[in-house]
């Protein structure tokens, strides 16, 4: 990507449409276990991210449309068919945040009952400050430390976000999950550990280490260099101390 790309490429004007009815679904499951931490969930995919990680395994919806590929009131109805059989609604992408009409979304899943969890990689801080409130769950990523981040994104700037939101989420008290990919071409073993400290430092207490998925991912250099189990038990060991709670996501 050009040394000269903005950190927010496709950043939406001030003046786009806010109304719910204006966000830009990409895709919808009807029902999730696994997105949404102890709830059952309907996952709403938003179209849209600046971002062009090589590990990326939504980058059908890095592009922002002109139309919606699902109506938000297709969504809406589906819903409230759903009273009693979903626990929340949980915003994934993408990156949900880059949309205007994020906000009207979330409060109208509020009004039907649900809970709502997010999705971020963290791209906007100010867009993620505006929701914080309104949230009940983050899942959040943090790639690496920020002088690495453009090396996996391929946007310079772009830790600075990251950590900016990364920092808002823990101030703000709502429950989450941080997380990192691990792969040996984009973080060495110390690289991790050194993640893991900063953040733990910072008042992380829930970690969690992702290997990485060749399942999806369109990056062939990633895939034929990926290692099963990489980065290893001994420094999984080393890095569980440092969190109240910290997992180790297997790929298998």
């Amino acid at each position: 990507m050009n040394a000269n790309t903005s950190v927010n490429p496709v950043q939406p004007p001030a003046t786009a449409e806010r109304s719910a009815n204006a966000l830009k679904v990409g895709g919808v499951t009807p029902f999730t276990a696994t997105d949404f931490p102890g709830k059952l969930a309907m996952a709403v995919f938003v179209h849209g991210c600046p971002w062009r990680c090589g590990y990326c395994h939504n980058p059908e919806l890095q592009r922002r449309p002109e139309q919606s590929a699902i109506a938000w009131q297709e969504v809406l109805e589906l819903l409230e068919r759903r009273k009693g059989l979903l626990d929340g609604v949980v915003f994934s992408g993408g990156e949900p945040t880059i949309d205007p009409a994020l906000e009207a979304a979330i409060a109208e899943v509020k009004g039907l009952g649900y809970a709502v969890g997010l999705h971020t990689a963290c791209i906007y801080p100010q867009r993620l400050a505006q929701i914080l409130p309104m949230l009940d769950w983050v899942g959040f990523d943090i790639k690496a430390n920020e002088r690495l981040y453009p090396g996996i994104t391929g946007v310079p700037g772009s830790g600075s976000a990251a950590w900016d939101c990364a920092r808002r989420i823990i101030a703000s008290g709502v429950d989450y999950e941080c997380r990192t990919t691990v792969h040996p071409q984009l973080l060495l073993p110390e690289q991790i550990y050194e993640l893991a400290f900063d953040l733990a430092s910072m008042g992380v207490r829930n970690f969690v280490l992702q290997e990485f998925r060749q399942e999806g991912c369109g990056d062939a250099a990633l895939n034929a260099s990926a290692l099963p189990g990489y980065p290893g038990t001994d420094l999984l060991r080393r890095i569980a101390p440092l969190f109240e709670r910290f997992q180790w996501r297997g790929a298998a």
